[in-house]
């Protein structure tokens, strides 16, 4: 085993990237003391946070040991909880996902693949399923996967596996794109092409903490691009609902700027609280609160009865449950099979590779046509000739007609008739 290895065996074990955040601001820490603490920029603690990139060496101990979790809070807490509990935050709203149990249906959403983040649940709120339908799949699908890991524990086939996600999760996904964006066709597509650049990258979203999570904010930032303004399919948004209630809805949500719009969906649509909303949308967390606040005081001027809630927690459960009602009422196209997803990905990724293969192909051949056709020396130009003080410019060097190269052959062939050339002599 070389140093390396054995380094990177006993480096310590990080959180998530969502965790991460909130650990550190469970300690009441920013960015800039944690980025002074370990050493590094901010823009580094950012990129640590969101995932992009992860700690190092003697970094990495340093900023494990800075947001690990205080010994009593670990004692007090179950794994579970310890991994999911939301940072304690006064100012910011309570999340609808906090609700009592007589709270409303979610918006359909994406399900994580792991055991913490209640995957069964989630799968059932993408369906659109009531409160006992959900529970009652939810045992079925524990009951089932404990049924296959006792049998015989057979592991998932990479494409078995993107299968179960694409499944339980492009139905709910397309209707949140649909919500974010107000167009259908925009909505499929986005989330086609999130699972494929998914499938393409399977091997880091398939250890994600979060796969769920990680293809919603690929769908997500594709429906969002200004981009697509430059499509005439996509340039208008679709008709609005004919009901009244869901039609100014659909209105507010549209007039909200995309930030606002992503930040309520997250929240209020999806149930995701208030650190994880704002690390997905790449904000600070006052932040988040601030456009989450802003776009609660948009929408309720457009639903009367948003604003006569007296609580921000009355003000959630409402919202919660018209947007769900919103995505589950229109008639969002369904995504295509999960195989032909899979084979799109293959596709695109052989014809970029080929497009790629033959760019460098021609290049290579415009080179050595390019070192095959150039000059070898420098050949300075003929300059015209100018009047100077008002004599006339002597005539030059001219390029010869065929009349005269055709004489001048004929004079060097034949010899010139006359006396014979004279020659001094010494004497």
């Amino acid at each position: 085993m070389t140093r390396s290895t054995t380094d990177e065996a006993a480096a310590p074990q990080l959180p998530s990237p969502k965790e991460r955040r909130r650990l550190r601001e469970a300690k009441s820490l920013s960015e800039e003391q944690v980025a002074a603490a370990v050493g590094v920029t901010r823009a580094t603690v950012r990129s640590w946070e969101t995932g992009r990139t992860s700690p190092r060496g003697r970094k990495r101990a340093l900023y494990a040991k800075l947001i690990a979790p205080e010994p009593e809070v670990i004692a007090t807490t179950t794994p579970a909880a310890a991994m999911t509990a939301p940072a304690p935050t006064p100012e910011a709203p309570t999340p609808a996902s906090k609700a009592p149990e007589t709270a409303p249906e979610a918006v359909p959403e994406a399900v994580p693949q792991t055991a913490s983040k209640a995957a069964p649940e989630s799968a059932a709120e993408s369906a659109g399923e009531s409160a006992a339908d959900r529970n009652t799949d939810t045992d079925t699908g524990t009951e089932v996967r404990a049924g296959a890991e006792a049998v015989g524990e057979r592991r998932l086939s990479p494409a078995e596996a993107f299968d179960e996600l694409y499944t339980r999760t492009a139905p709910g996904l397309v209707r949140q794109a649909y919500l974010l964006t107000g167009r259908r066709a925009l909505a499929r597509e986005s989330v086609e092409r999130a699972f494929q650049l998914a499938w393409h990258r399977w091997p880091e979203v398939a250890v994600d903490r979060d796969p769920a999570g990680w293809v919603r904010a690929a769908a997500y930032e594709y429906a969002m691009s200004p981009w697509h303004r430059l499509r005439r399919a996509h340039r208008h948004p679709d008709a609005p609902p004919t009901e009244p209630g869901k039609r100014a809805l659909f209105d507010a949500l549209l007039d909200l700027p995309p930030a606002y719009r992503r930040t309520l969906l997250l929240y209020d649509g999806v149930g995701l609280d208030l650190p994880e909303t704002a690390a997905e949308t790449e904000a600070s967390t006052p932040a988040a609160a601030g456009r989450l606040m802003t776009a609660r005081a948009a929408v309720a001027e457009q639903l009367p009865e948003l604003a006569s809630a007296a609580t921000p927690a009355e003000q959630s459960a409402l919202l919660h449950d018209r947007l769900g009602g919103l995505a589950r009422a229109e008639h969002v196209p369904v995504p295509r099979p999960a195989r032909a997803v899979r084979t799109g990905s293959e596709d695109r990724a052989r014809l970029w590779t080929r497009a790629a293969v033959a760019g460098v192909a021609l290049l290579i051949a415009v080179t050595g046509l390019t070192l095959h056709t150039a000059p070898t020396h420098y050949e300075p130009p003929i300059s015209p000739a100018e009047r100077v003080g008002g004599v006339p410019p002597r005539s030059g060097p001219q390029k010869l007609t065929a009349q005269d190269l055709k004489l001048q052959k004929t004079l060097r062939e034949q010899l010139a008739h006359g006396p014979e050339r004279l020659v001094p002599q010494l004497r």
